[in-house]
């Protein structure tokens, strides 16, 4: 016979994946950012400035799905919201 899971285990593990691609993306855009600024000094190009505006967007995008659902990750003081 088959198995079936509880749906509450199928939301948590879906709502822990969410969790990390938040945190996995939102490393990205940190990274985005310090290679732009990095470039900066040397005129930056606009392919760089889109990659971490996309990176940003991302973000952002995936932070509200997580608030929509409730969920509370680890804290990052580090992250200022607009």
């Amino acid at each position: 016979m088959f198995f079936k899971r509880p749906q509450h285990q199928v939301e948590q593990e879906g709502n822990q994946r969410l969790l990390n691609l938040i945190y996995q993306t939102k490393a990205s855009w940190g990274h985005a950012k310090e290679t732009e600024q990095a470039v900066y000094e040397s005129h930056v190009n606009n392919e760089l400035k889109e990659r971490t505006k996309l990176q940003e967007r991302k973000y952002l995008y995936l932070y509200e799905r997580a608030r929509k659902r409730g969920l509370h990750g680890k804290t990052n003081a580090g992250v200022i919201m607009q």
